[in-house]
């Protein structure tokens, strides 16, 4: 029912942020029109996966991840580029975006390889072919400069953790996120030097009954931020590309760049701005009717959400989002098999990072970086994706009584 009522609002947005009064909503010729095959094809794909016998999804989880794996390095030499990254496969005037799909392929061979007899978060080579599991998609999918879509498979993380991954990865990572940001905002990085090694030595002095592979384990973490610090200048100015660099930028000084890298989240937020409390009501945004937002059917739709329906439309919509990740964490927690339980955690860490990140990027929070708010946003590959990813796991739900009769 979740499901339902988001894309049906999603549909309705999709047709008021492209809207011209001499064009119907079921018009073909429109995104609105393009928007409801996408629906209509999404039901058929839905009947499709709760017809296959529910083995199918484990048995054949490394088949369809090497598949779309397959897909993925075909990209960079016979895809089309659409909005400056070369990340669509195009047959004729139809085209897919293969990492849309990598993310329920990955979900699902990571669950695979997790869900096999013996298998223990604290072996090296476990843990080894889990992160090359990962890795694969975003390493593809950064050749194709799709950085935004490369930081979604990140979340796999948190299903590790869930499963018994030592929070020690966790915390290096958000300390190198936290200290990258924070030496492009400090002009002397000794301050941050200094920090970090006061840190390192209060914990040294703090555990020095501790076993001494506790200790190593600390001092290779303080080391990793350390060089983080030191490398942050060649990543900023020699990996990213410039317009990145200057969406980092905005995001650090909102000011900075108006009417250039910073007019799409400034024309954002004067839209949510606007719609006050109740809104201005469907079809009446004036931000929205004149086209100020670049783009904003696709990843800033929910600027119409917020000019239209208001700040009461934007909680009953991050409402909803909320209510369909703790049903799908429900889910995944009941599961009577390690398979479909890191599947299911797989699907709300996935889903709450495009959630979380689609909204933190339309109100300045987050840098522009190409996230499609699930069920709402423009697009087929996006809604086939994320259709796939949750029934699939309801596929796998209905019949988790029966695996527990096989064990």
């Amino acid at each position: 029912m979740i499901y339902g009522f988001m894309v049906f609002w999603g549909w309705l947005n999709i047709y008021s942020a492209t809207y011209d009064e001499h064009q119907s909503i079921f018009d073909f010729s429109i995104n609105s029109g393009r928007q409801l095959m996408f629906i209509v094809t999404s039901v058929f794909l839905i009947l499709a996966i709760l017809i296959i016998d529910m083995r199918f999804y484990e048995a054949f989880a490394y088949i369809i991840y090497g598949l779309i794996m397959f897909l993925l390095l075909l990209v960079p030499f016979i895809g089309k580029e659409v909005g400056g990254n070369r990340s669509w496969l195009g047959f004729g005037s139809f085209g897919v975006q293969p990492s849309e799909f990598a993310k329920f392929a990955t979900a699902l061979a990571v669950a695979k390889f997790m869900g096999t007899i013996g298998f223990r978060m604290d072996n090296i080579r476990n843990q080894a072919a889990v992160f090359a599991l990962i890795g694969g998609p975003i390493l593809l999918i950064l050749m194709q400069k799709d950085y935004g879509t490369a930081m979604v498979f990140l979340v796999f993380l948190l299903v590790l953790y869930r499963e018994g991954m030592s929070p020690f990865l966790l915390l290096v990572g958000l300390g190198v996120a936290v200290i990258f940001i924070l030496t492009l905002l400090v002009e002397n990085n000794w301050y941050l030097f200094g920090a970090i090694g006061a840190a390192w030595a209060m914990t040294i002095f703090m555990n020095r009954r501790k076993k001494i592979k506790r200790l190593i384990v600390i001092t290779v973490g303080a080391a990793v931020l350390v060089v983080t610090i030191l490398s942050v200048e060649f990543i900023f100015s020699n990996l990213l590309e410039p317009h990145h660099q200057r969406r980092v930028m905005v995001l650090l000084n909102p000011d900075l760049d108006q009417l250039g890298a910073g007019y799409h989240v400034y024309q954002s937020k004067v839209a949510i701005g606007s719609g006050g409390v109740i809104g201005k009501g469907f079809l009446k945004g004036t931000q929205t009717k004149l086209k100020f937002v670049p783009e904003q059917y696709t990843d800033f739709i929910f600027c119409t959400i917020g000019e239209e329906y208001g700040w009461l439309g934007s909680l009953i919509m991050v409402g909803l989002f909320m209510a369909l990740l703790f049903r799908v964490v429900f889910l995944a927690e009941r599961q009577k098999n390690r398979f479909a339980r890191v599947y299911g955690y797989s699907v709300a860490c996935i889903f709450f990072f495009h959630f979380a990140t689609n909204i933190a990027m339309t109100i300045g929070l987050f840098p522009v970086i190409g996230i499609p708010l699930p069920f709402f946003s423009y697009g087929g590959s996006s809604l086939w994706a994320f259709t796939a990813l949750l029934f699939i796991l309801l596929k796998l739900d209905a019949h988790r009584m029966h695996v527990l009769q096989r064990l």
